[in-house]
């Protein structure tokens, strides 16, 4: 079976935009639920919704992998599920390096999703000595020691970083020059690397944080919706107060009353 290090995705070279190739994944997650209810033939407007896309932003991203469907009857499930999953290089076997296996490492290797996509966790490496030998989702932790070796016996080239924020920078440095070329970074920092490296990075905090945003947003919102107007006559006084005039019913500032 061919492995990550031989074989690449064909986008780049065939000119997919990368906000199509990052849409993929959520077209092929729509069409495997189809295809697991034995859904034959899907719409544009149906596949959209159950990815959260609009239907014209579909058709155009399918358009770059040369599917348009049939009028009246839609996308193959099938087919599609087979062209995508050929697209993003899921068709072969990637095996995967999980490099950190605390809570987060362990949780990610007890992921049970990877080996339906196509990603063969090949190791689990962690610095603490304790750890060694110490199944992981039935994988015997390794020690970093051996991490170049079991990068090249293996032929990964795809690696995931869910160490603590100050071993990731070394820990990136050791994967590149093993010969991985793209990273998965859980670690909360940013990572320095050469090009021809792809980083993609996962911080849950800062996807808390927006959604903290966005809640703010929405109360605030509600709490100016609910607020009273103040009456019109309130308004007009207000007004008067900070012109720092005392006007007449009809604006003009009234005469001066004898004492």
């Amino acid at each position: 079976m061919a492995t990550g290090r031989t074989h690449r995705p064909a986008t780049r070279s065939r000119g997919i935009p990368e906000a199509t190739v990052a849409r993929l994944p959520l077209y092929l997650r729509a069409l495997t639920a189809l295809s697991e209810r034995s859904v034959p033939t899907v719409s544009s407007e149906e596949l959209a919704a159950a990815a959260g896309v609009n239907s014209a932003k579909l058709r155009k991203d399918f358009s770059y992998l040369g599917s348009y469907g049939t009028r009246g009857v839609g996308y193959d499930v099938e087919y599609l599920v087979y062209q995508i999953s050929r697209e993003l290089g899921l068709t072969q076997d990637w095996p995967v390096v999980i490099v950190g296996i605390g809570n987060l490492g362990a949780a990610l290797a007890n992921y049970g999703g990877f080996a339906s996509r196509g990603f063969r966790v090949a190791a689990l490496i962690d610095a603490d000595p304790a750890m060694a030998g110490k199944p992981v989702a039935g994988i015997p932790v390794q020690h970093t020691d051996e991490l170049e070796s079991i990068i090249q016996d293996n032929g990964v080239s795809i690696g995931v970083i869910a160490t603590p924020a100050g071993a990731a920078q070394q820990v990136c440095d050791r994967l590149v020059a093993a010969g991985v070329t793209s990273i998965l970074n859980f670690a909360p920092t940013v990572l320095t690397v050469p090009d021809g490296v792809d980083v993609r990075k996962v911080d849950l905090s800062i996807e808390l944080q927006i959604l903290a945003f966005h809640e703010q947003r929405k109360a605030g919102e509600e709490a100016t919706a609910e607020a009273p107007a103040a009456p019109a006559a309130a308004r007009r006084s207000s007004a008067s107060v900070d012109s720092g005039t005392d006007q007449g019913p009809d604006g003009d500032v009234p005469a001066v009353m004898p004492a």
